[in-house]
């Protein structure tokens, strides 16, 4: 008997799980339902033709994906498309943070939280002396005791990353450095920022050589960093993007599964439940009902605790333990809170920028009371995405920390954006092209006990039959993770046959 599967959801983990469900099990039939007109969620790119200028190529989320860890490469590998992939230009690598006013480069491999090449970090103006002093002190700082976190919230030996960072180095170095590149990852608030979800491996590292410092030392005898004191920040070496964008990705997903498998503009209503012989769900969207030996709920976590809800809220006494299964598992996902970004993006003539950067990026933190989150110049990355003689450049707006902004018009928000790039970059004359991308709770925001969370939910969800999760709010929010947990979901899935 053919085995039927639902995924809910036409983003990056629902494609990638319809795409390794029908290679690990070719007989089985595949439906991926997406809600809206497009598929992608957050991955999207347009191309745009401005007569008697040129095209700009505009990715409406990420440009670029990390080739570790090696999830994202495999499925290009699995797609074919592997051939098409781009290193950035990496004569331009590196960001630069913007520190009193002025521009100044993050210090050279210095990594997240770590410095690879400690001269680099004393003669950095980014830090003042008694800064400087307290970074070099995290080597004698006594790791935290398991159980003790001083966070809010805080669950075991969990904290925020705010709260490690300002215990082992200082708050200036936590203000200048760490807060700002982490939280521009995460869009998140580093006061409410879990550790343990977002930073695991600096935490082990604490507790096997007792500091940062120290085990910056056992990887160099180790050799284990050579590639991190070759860089500022990210490694960008380690990225890779498309020609044409990030969309290519999500069309080869399409064209891999097949346009008779998925649906667009098919909102799925309700879930539920259908006793038999063996598991099996019936899913109400589009004006119909179908039923599926196996359903994935590839959606954002409020989406899935709405679907959830669905169930939980049957009757019927014989499935009492589904259902209370089904309602813990919503609470538990409806409780994760997002937040929202937007991106102004501007092509801009060259000439009336007066100091163009020559790295990838300027980062902002928040002590320097700007409206911005960061700026990223994608042609700086990638020759094609605008004309020679332009630069195209995506603003950051918002997140967890300044949703307020949000609030204000597309316009308003070219407005803000224009007058923070004439201070920063001497920004003097119009761009040619302007365009707002607004995402509206689509990055789940990772708080202090999160693991412990993430478990009650995933523990829920493991009790219901035939049903998975393949969602960012769970664990890992970069696309190389969403893809190997949405790989994991689809070898589950495909495990045993229908008989």
């Amino acid at each position: 008997m053919v085995k039927r599967i639902a995924v809910i959801g036409g983003g990056l983990s629902g494609l990638t799980t319809a795409f390794y469900a029908k290679r690990y099990a070719p007989d089985s039939e595949v439906t991926v339902l997406e809600s809206s007109s497009h598929l992608g969620g957050v991955i999207g790119t347009e191309r745009v033709e401005i007569d008697r200028i040129g095209s700009f190529l505009i990715d409406r989320g990420a440009d670029m994906f990390a080739t570790d860890p090696p999830a994202a490469m495999e499925l290009c590998r699995d797609l074919g498309v592997e051939q098409k992939l781009l290193i950035p230009q990496t004569d331009r690598a590196g960001v630069m943070i913007v520190c009193r006013g002025k521009l100044i480069p993050i210090p050279d491999g210095f990594v997240l939280m770590r410095a690879t090449k400690l001269w680099q970090m004393i003669t950095t103006p980014i830090l003042s002396i008694r800064g400087k002093l307290r970074f070099l002190a995290e080597r004698w700082v006594k790791p935290n005791p398991p159980g003790n976190s001083q966070s809010q919230g805080a669950a075991s030996d969990d904290q925020s990353v705010a709260d490690f960072v300002r215990q082992r180095m200082g708050q200036e170095v936590l203000d200048r450095l760490v807060g700002p590149l982490i939280a521009g990852i995460y869009t998140a608030d580093i006061e409410k920022l879990s550790m343990n979800a977002t930073m695991a491996p600096m935490v082990a590292m604490v507790r096997e050589h007792g500091s940062l410092a120290k085990a910056t030392l056992a990887r160099r005898r180790a050799q284990q960093d050579a590639t991190e004191r070759q860089s500022a920040g990210a490694r960008y070496e380690k990225f890779r993007g498309f020609p044409e964008g990030m969309a290519e990705l999500i069309d080869a997903l399409a064209a891999a599964i097949g346009e008779e498998s998925i649906h667009l503009n098919a909102r799925v209503q309700s879930l539920r439940y259908a006793p038999g012989d063996r598991p099996a769900w019936q899913l109400q969207w589009d004006q119909q009902t179908e039923t599926f030996d196996e359903v994935v709920l590839a959606t954002p976590a409020a989406v899935s605790a709405r679907l959830l809800h669905s169930v939980a809220e049957r009757d019927g006494d014989a499935l009492a333990e589904i259902h209370s299964h089904c309602r813990s598992a919503a609470d538990g996902l409806a409780s994760i809170e997002s937040a929202s970004t937007a991106i102004v993006v501007l092509g801009v003539p060259k000439k009336v920028i007066r100091r163009l950067p020559d790295k990838f990026g300027i980062v902002v933190p928040a002590c320097e009371h700007r409206s911005i989150l960061a700026i990223s110049f994608a042609s700086h990355k990638y020759a094609n995405r605008c004309p020679a003689d332009h630069t195209l450049i995506r603003v950051f707006i918002g997140g967890a920390t300044q949703s307020e902004l949000l609030r204000q018009s597309d316009q308003q928000l070219i407005e803000l954006v224009r007058r923070e790039l004439a201070d920063l970059i001497g920004l003097q004359g119009s761009e040619s092209i302007a365009r707002v991308v607004r995402w509206n709770n689509a990055m789940p925001q990772y708080h202090v006990g999160h693991q412990e969370l993430a478990s009650r939910v995933e523990s829920a969800v493991d009790a219901i039959p035939a049903l998975s999760l393949a969602t960012n709010a769970l664990r890992g929010v970069g696309i190389s993770p969403v893809i190997a947990n949405a790989k994991r979901v689809a070898r589950r899935i495909t495990a045993a046959a229908i008989p």
